[in-house]
């Protein structure tokens, strides 16, 4: 079995935040901080997680299970195709 690596809550926020496709910008405006600690943050997760860039950190986030499926939304336009 695969060793659970462990992210602080802030590194799995503001993962999280990133996974469902917000920048930078966005996630340290609603956290309050700069996009330079918002970066920091990431960069921290991605060494945690043995993952070179924001992609492969949320691929590997998901297959060890710090990220669960359900915690990424599906983009609306998706959602609206689907109603159709």
């Amino acid at each position: 079995m695969t060793a659970r690596p462990v992210l602080t809550r802030r590194q799995r926020e503001v993962l999280l935040l990133a996974a469902n496709g917000n920048t930078n910008a966005a996630i340290a405006h609603w956290l309050g901080v700069t996009s330079n600690s918002v970066a920091e943050v990431l960069v921290a997760a991605y060494r945690r997680l043995g993952a070179a860039d924001r992609a492969q950190a949320v691929a590997v986030a998901l297959r060890l299970g710090v990220l669960d499926m359900g915690d990424i939304a599906i983009p609306e336009i998706l959602r609206r195709q689907e109603a159709a």
